[in-house]
């Protein structure tokens, strides 16, 4: 799990490897990431925005940008949180991301980035 917090928005990542969904004789390497974004701040945000960097220990780095998250731009009060899954595909079984969100505070419309926090994607067993 990884955690930071930016102007009060706290982001947790959890990750998991999806073996079924996965050839690694091909080369192809599935997981899920399960992301919580908790506004602890005292300003209604909105997340309008994503900014990823997906590296692969193969030496590949992606770079992926759009709106919102999962087709959605969630609006979060004072308090509230918003948890979505995705996904990324590697073409080795270990990699990383990292990135940031545009959010917008809507009492003054000032928009800020929230760090993501970089977390490893690693199959289970080449760990052991």
């Amino acid at each position: 799990m990884a955690t930071t917090t930016t102007q009060g928005v706290k982001v947790t990542v959890t990750t998991n490897y999806l073996p079924d969904y996965s050839s690694p004789g091909q080369q192809h390497f599935v997981f899920a990431y399960k992301i919580n974004i908790q506004n602890n701040s005292e300003f209604t945000v909105k997340l309008l925005r994503r900014h990823w960097f997906i590296h692969d220990s193969n030496g590949i780095v992606r770079e992926v940008e759009g709106e919102g998250v999962v087709g959605q731009q969630p609006v979060l009060e004072p308090g509230e949180s918003h948890e979505y899954v995705s996904g990324c595909n590697l073409k080795s079984g270990i990699g990383k991301m990292r990135g940031t969100y545009l959010m917008e505070r809507l009492v003054d419309g000032r928009q800020f980035n929230v760090v993501i926090p970089e977390f490893v994607l690693i199959v289970p067993y080449i760990l052991n």
